[in-house]
C-alpha cells in the first residue's frame, strides 16, 4: 500500500481519520476503490463505511447514471 504525506493548513478543521474518509469515498465514487477497499483505508468494517457514505454524499450504489438512464429507457 503506498504512503501518502498531505500538508493541510492549520486554518482547516480536519483530522486525520476525516482526511482519509474523504479519500476513501471519493475514490469509491469514482470506482477506483471497491466498498471494502475503502473500508480498509480507513480502518472500518464494510458495513460502517457504508452506513457513513451517506454523510459525505455518496451512494452506497455505485452506478453510474448514463447506465441507469439507459437501464430505464430499455425497461
Amino acid at each position: 500500500m503506498k504512503t501518502l504525506t498531505l500538508q493541510i493548513p492549520d486554518t482547516i478543521d480536519l483530522d486525520d481519520k476525516e482526511v482519509a474518509m474523504i479519500v476513501a469515498t471519493g475514490l469509491y465514487e469514482k470506482g477506483k476503490l471497491s466498498l471494502g477497499q475503502a473500508a480498509e483505508l480507513v480502518g472500518l468494517t464494510k458495513q460502517t463505511f457504508a452506513e457513513l457514505l451517506g454523510k459525505y454524499g455518496v451512494s452506497l450504489f455505485n452506478y453510474p447514471v448514463s447506465d441507469l438512464s439507459r437501464d430505464v429507457r430499455n425497461a
